[in-house]
C-alpha cells in the first residue's frame, strides 16, 4: 500500500513539473530534452542487452545439441 501511494505522488509530481508555468515548474522542455539524449544511449544498452542475450542462446542451443548426441549415444550402447 506504501508502494502504491509513493507512486502516485511521484506521478502527481511529475505532472506538476512538466505543466506551463504559472501552474507548474515548466520542466516540459527539459524532460524532451533529455529523453532526446536518453534515447540513443538506451537504443544502445538495449542492443548490447541483446547480443548477450543471443550469444547465450547461440551456446544455450549447442550445449543442447551436445546433451542430446551424448543421449543417443548412450542409448544406442545400452541397446548393443
Amino acid at each position: 500500500m506504501l508502494a502504491l501511494i509513493i507512486g502516485l505522488i511521484l506521478i502527481a509530481f511529475c505532472v506538476f513539473a512538466v505543466l506551463p508555468a504559472g501552474t507548474g515548474l515548466a520542466w516540459g522542455a527539459d524532460v524532451v530534452n533529455f529523453l532526446k539524449g536518453a534515447a540513443p544511449v538506451l537504443a544502445a544498452f538495449v542492443g548490447l542487452v541483446s547480443v548477450f542475450i543471443g550469444f547465450a542462446d547461440i551456446k544455450d542451443k549447442k550445449e543442447a545439441k551436445k546433451e542430446e548426441l551424448a543421449a543417443r549415444e548412450a542409448e544406442e550402447k545400452a541397446k548393443n
